[in-house]
């Protein structure tokens, strides 16, 4: 997995993408890999927040069409793109905090990679392209169900007709982006945020990421019966007790995700 470096520290887990020479586009190899450290942090209760990110001047430029690793024969391509699509769902179905770090281009799959994350936060240099249709193709990697989501139907189709490239600023305006920085802040910006999300109770931001999730496609009343049952959840953890204590006691609360 030299194509992907995976750093683990103080339950933090940083994933670059390392194809710098390639603007860090994805390899068919790679979707698999981008899948397996998906589940792994998903899994793993040392993680706590999970950062994406590229190496070099870009975030990812999407699917590397040259080495796409998209078989050929009846058949094929379609079992090909339903892998794509579980890599996407992988990164959605983390049950804990993520973040683009956007240092540079995010286009085509990048554009969705960065947009699947909780948070994405960019610097003044980076660039977004929806590119698809450009190279003959049409949007993947979750695009198709977060753009709209994220920014609306119209504006949505705009992108993702027209193929144009946006700035970081123009991103911020419409809603995919939470926050552009210059780019020598970007990571001091990152490791903020970041930081601020490991003082948070581990269950509850879960719970919290799960019911925001599912807004979109739930009734009020189920939203609201999702909140009791999370509720009843959080009530129950050690965290929860730990932040009754803190304030009891006028201090931070230690939450240990218990």
């Amino acid at each position: 997995m030299s194509d992907l470096l995976v750093e683990r520290r103080d339950g933090v887990v940083t994933l670059t993408l390392n194809r710098p020479d390639k603007l860090n586009s994805i390899t068919g190899e790679m979707w698999g890999d981008l899948r397996d450290v998906f589940v792994d942090v998903a899994t793993n209760r040392d993680d706590r927040v999970l950062v994406v990110t590229g190496a070099g001047k870009g975030f990812c430029a999407g699917a590397d069409l040259v080495d796409s690793g998209m078989p050929r024969g009846t058949g094929g391509r379609l079992g090909h793109m339903r892998g794509v699509g579980r890599s996407a769902a992988a990164l959605r179905d983390i049950g804990k905090p993520t973040v683009a770090k956007v240092n540079g281009v995010a286009a085509g799959a990048g554009l969705s990679l960065a947009l699947g994350c909780d948070l994405v936060i960019a610097s003044d240099l980076a660039r977004f392209s929806a590119i698809f249709v450009q190279r003959g193709l049409s949007i993947d990697y979750g695009g198709s169900w977060l753009l709209p989501r994220l920014i609306g139907v119209h504006k949505a189709k705009e992108l993702a007709f027209l193929a144009e490239v946006i700035d970081a600023g123009e991103a911020e305006r419409i809603g995919i982006v939470n926050r552009v920085v210059p780019a020598a802040e970007l990571d001091d910006a990152v490791d903020t945020v970041v930081e601020r999300l490991l003082q948070m109770a581990p269950i509850a931001l879960a719970q919290t990421k799960h019911l925001l999730d599912q807004a979109f496609t739930a009734t009020f009343a189920e939203a609201t019966e999702a909140e009791a049952a999370a509720q009843v959840v959080n009530l129950g953890s050690e965290d929860a007790r730990e932040a009754m204590r803190a304030f009891s006691e006028k201090r931070n609360p230690q939450f240990t995700g218990e």
